[in-house]
């Protein structure tokens, strides 16, 4: 499909620079895609839509402190680094800045001696292969060196680095944050599960595949990037009975959605894997794993944009934007959500 058919108009104050005060207060389009409706409501409003048996996907993926910044040893020239993926032990898939300058052998100081990136091997796109030496417990050195890889238009760092973390984030080792999760809070988890509704984790590490800009005309040439995921053996236990017993099965974001549609497109059944995915879900794609959606609103071109089209319909999807445009909703990371259903189910 050509890109341009996933543009829209977007002013630019409506992109969110910072998170809503509380998290469950933020805004909420209810959509039900069968009858092609939407209605204005909150966050907190959530618990109406969901039902007993209902089961809530969560990705518990923890954003580390991923953005480095160095001096090269040699000719001291400063160097951005991202953490991207951990490869094995100590070897990590980066994003460089200024990527030429970083050949096999290249030794990048990021903070005094303490922690020392080595390139091992060069890869397309500003991608290295980086071995990074350091004394001690390698996340510690991180949180005391490593920024928050917040996303390019976020102009300004936040005041604590909790309001980029979901507040059930556990598994380290993520470059950027499944933000659908930001609006719940503890205690709305705690209504929702008195209420019936089960919850399940599983792990997606978002790294380059997830937030990368669509680069191409054309969507078919779009490759997406691997990112690794993790469903447990509990987990696909409770999913696939929920299934069997034709409850709803309920993604929070667009990483969460990626996770269980790779792994029931590819196995048939929900099956206990860590592996990677490259999935790119746009219209044409067929859904088999999830029956309803909560997600913020993304950027125009983007994949998630696409994969939110998929779902729901592009034309209806992009009515759907043009109203939250003209009711002035927050976008992007910090942004409002949307609840995506259908009552057909």
């Amino acid at each position: 499909m050509d890109i341009s058919l996933f543009d829209f108009d977007l002013p630019e104050e409506l992109i969110a620079q910072s998170p809503s005060e509380k998290r469950d207060f933020s805004r909420l389009l209810v959509v039900d895609k069968d009858k092609m409706t939407y209605e204005d409501k909150h966050f907190y409003d959530i618990i109406d839509y969901l039902r007993p048996g209902d089961v809530l996907i969560r990705n518990n993926t923890k954003v580390i402190p991923a953005r480095l910044f160095g001096v090269k040893e040699e000719t001291h020239a400063h160097v951005e680094v991202l953490l991207l993926h951990q490869e094995k032990d100590d070897i990590w898939e980066c994003l460089c800045g200024n990527a030429k300058t970083i050949k096999v052998g290249t030794k990048i100081d990021f903070g005094e001696g303490e922690l020392v990136g080595e390139c091992l091997e060069v890869k397309d796109e500003g991608l290295r292969l980086i071995k990074f030496h350091y004394q001690g417990i390698f996340y510690e050195v991180l949180d005391k060196l490593g920024k928050m890889p917040l996303p390019p238009y976020i102009k300004k760092q936040l005041a604590g680095n909790d309001r980029y973390q979901t507040v059930y984030a556990k598994v380290e080792g993520s470059a950027a944050a499944p933000t659908a999760g930001f609006h719940f809070t503890e205690e709305l988890f705690e209504k929702i599960k008195a209420k019936g509704v089960e919850v399940v984790d599983i792990t997606l590490h978002i790294g380059l595949g997830t937030f990368r800009p669509v680069k191409v005309k054309d969507t078919k040439d779009h490759v997406m990037h691997s990112e690794f995921y993790n469903i447990s053996k509990e987990a696909t236990n409770r999913l696939n009975k929920a299934k069997k017993e034709g409850r709803r099965l309920i993604a929070i974001g667009t990483t969460s959605t990626r996770t269980l549609e790779a792994n029931y497109q590819k196995y048939g059944t929900f099956t206990e894997t860590f592996e990677a995915t490259n999935i790119f879900i746009q219209p044409g794609y067929q859904y088999k794993a999830i029956d309803c959606l909560i997600t913020n609103f993304h950027l125009p071109k983007s994949t998630l944009i696409m994969l939110v089209s998929a779902f729901a319909g592009r034309e209806f999807i992009l009515d759907c934007y043009k109203h939250a445009v003209s009711e002035r909703y927050r976008f992007f990371s910090f942004g409002d959500a949307m609840f995506i259903y259908g009552s057909n189910h």
